[in-house]
């Protein structure tokens, strides 16, 4: 009898035990936790099952309701061991915005200067958002060079800028897909299309290199500036 191959798809029940490692490095508790959320939700419900005198119906409810709260709070702490290991690194934010979801055209390093600091740009129904990264004194000015010039473009659509960080009016990583989808929608799906295609023509300074996604590497070499 033919040996079944193991599926090449590693599946979901795979995926977690990857993120659980990778979340376990950076939170070493995160199994204590998760089992202590358990533990006490299922232990609340049951106790109020008894009280109400249906505890086989509420031990029911309780296994469910502890494993969406486990569910919840193992999410919740993978995404801050995520967001752990891409803080300070060159082209974080670009990863970010490229996992804000639907509805947004995100390119990455449109603007960049020797020193690797960098804009990025999104375009979605709430306008454009400029993202610059790296040293704050120098990508203030290339931010707003970066604004005056898609202003020109789009003059008639908002035009919303920050920059990563955790000095004050800076806007820190894991804030930045929450900021993206608080912003008050204010064009339609036609209009957004149009500006993404307006948007176009100015090109960025990496359209003709391969970016390759997450973190930039440091070593990267620059283009030579026009």
């Amino acid at each position: 009898m033919a040996r079944k191959e193991p599926s090449e798809n590693p599946g979901r029940l795979s995926q977690i035990v990857q993120t659980y490692k990778m979340t376990r490095q950076a939170d070493p508790r995160i199994g204590l936790v998760i089992a202590g959320v358990g533990v006490v939700t299922f232990g609340v419900i049951l106790a109020l099952g008894f009280v109400i005198g249906h505890p086989i119906y509420a031990g029911i409810l309780g296994i469910l309701l502890a494993a969406l709260a486990m569910a919840v709070v193992f999410g919740r702490r993978a995404e801050r061991a995520a967001f752990g290991q891409l803080e300070g690194k060159p082209g974080a934010a670009a990863a970010v915005l490229q996992n804000v979801g639907r509805g947004w055209t995100v390119t990455p390093a449109v603007a960049m200067n020797k020193s690797q600091d960098v804009v990025h740009r999104a375009v979605g129904k709430a306008g454009v958002v400029l993202i610059g990264e790296g040293n704050p004194n120098r990508v203030k000015g290339l931010l707003a060079a970066e604004k005056r010039k898609v202003a020109r473009v789009v003059f008639d659509v908002p035009v919303h800028d920050y920059i990563v960080g955790d000095g004050e009016g800076e806007l820190s990583l894991k804030k930045v897909r929450s900021t993206l989808l608080r912003l008050p929608r204010t064009l339609s799906g036609p209009k957004t299309t149009e500006v993404n295609d307006r948007l176009k023509a100015l090109g960025d300074l990496m359209s003709n290199m391969p970016i390759p996604k997450g973190p930039m590497p440091r070593g990267m070499r620059m283009p030579k500036g026009r």
